[in-house]
């Protein structure tokens, strides 16, 4: 799989909100990440299904939406209906998993589960043919511009691992402190969609800070996939 880019609109300028998804879009971003909190999951509150409807008539990338909220399924259908292309929400806030995946993508949208820093990889292990996507937080939820916590990497391996090993198409995403740094990292342990904030967003230039990005993944690809010496 290619290295996919998903700038956070976590971390743009709130003001200018259209005029950053353009600019993201023009700088070569492959998706739109849309973090979206409830104030009970996550400490803070962002945006709802109005606001992703907005967005989507702006945004010609799809809207990769994060459901960082308690009983995401009530609100699966509303945020398709906004213009979600995939919809994320975590194994810690869905005791009905397989059935909110099922729901997801009868809504028309690709499925995914995300799991916080502390979520073992099993959490994953018995839906994993029932979704598109698998998000790893490398920061706890709830708040942009946090450092990237080393102990998630064997957790990306192993989830990245087992879809290899069963020959399954989902893509393995990360996010939190996600640099170009980081980027290398994440993708050497099997990550293909990294999410990125505050190294985008800001920068002078978004189209030099989403290369960069791409790069730095690019190269951890290539070093998970070069043969190692017996």
């Amino acid at each position: 799989m290619t290295i996919e880019i998903a700038p956070s609109l976590l971390s743009c300028d709130l003001s200018r909100i259209g005029e950053e998804i353009r600019a993201v879009e023009a700088g070569g971003a492959d998706l739109i990440h849309v973090d979206v909190m409830d104030g009970r999951f996550v400490p803070n509150l962002t945006w709802g299904p109005p606001v992703v409807a907005a967005m989507k008539r702006t945004a010609t990338t799809p809207l990769d939406c994060h459901l960082m909220i308690v009983e995401p399924e009530k609100y699966v259908e509303a945020f398709a209906k906004a213009g979600a292309a995939n919809i994320t929400v975590h194994a810690e806030a869905s005791p009905h998993l397989h059935r909110t995946l099922q729901q997801i993508r009868s809504a028309g949208c690709t499925a995914g589960v995300a799991l916080n820093p502390h979520t073992p990889p099993e959490m994953v292990e018995w839906v994993l043919d029932s979704l598109d996507l698998v998000l790893v937080m490398t920061v706890n939820p709830g708040f942009g511009g946090q450092s990237f916590i080393e102990s998630c990497l064997p957790k990306i391996e192993r989830i990245a691992s087992a879809v290899q090993r069963r020959k399954l198409r989902v893509r393995v995403e990360v996010d939190g402190g996600i640099t170009a740094e980081t980027a290398s990292r994440v993708t050497a342990a099997g990550a293909t969609v990294l999410v990125a904030g505050t190294a985008v967003f800001g920068k002078k230039s978004y189209a030099d800070a989403i290369a960069a990005l791409r790069s730095g993944g690019e190269a951890g690809r290539r070093s998970r996939d070069t043969p190692r010496e017996p």
